[in-house]
């Protein structure tokens, strides 16, 4: 039997199990309530300013330990950082 290679070499997810759980946060994502979304333009621009944000990390915030993409999809998102991005 062939061993799977970890994603994170501190824990014990896999590609596959990483793959599942991004479908998961997709459809969660996609499933939000028309007016409880914020606009595409947006949504890119809040990611965006979380891409150059240094507490990023995996997709995960390092100051609330959310998932950023859906944090940034809802109207009523808002970035924790001290100095707020967004």
């Amino acid at each position: 039997m062939e061993q799977q290679k970890k994603v994170c070499p501190r824990c014990a997810w896999t590609k596959e199990m990483v793959e599942k759980e991004l479908l998961k946060l997709q459809d969660y994502i996609e499933n939000i309530p028309a007016e409880q979304k914020v606009t595409e333009e947006e949504y890119e621009k809040r990611l965006l300013l979380c891409d150059g944000c240094r507490e990023l990390r995996g997709g995960l915030c390092g100051q609330c330990g959310c998932y950023v993409a859906v944090r940034a999809a809802r109207k009523t998102g808002y970035c924790p950082h001290v100095s707020p991005k967004w």
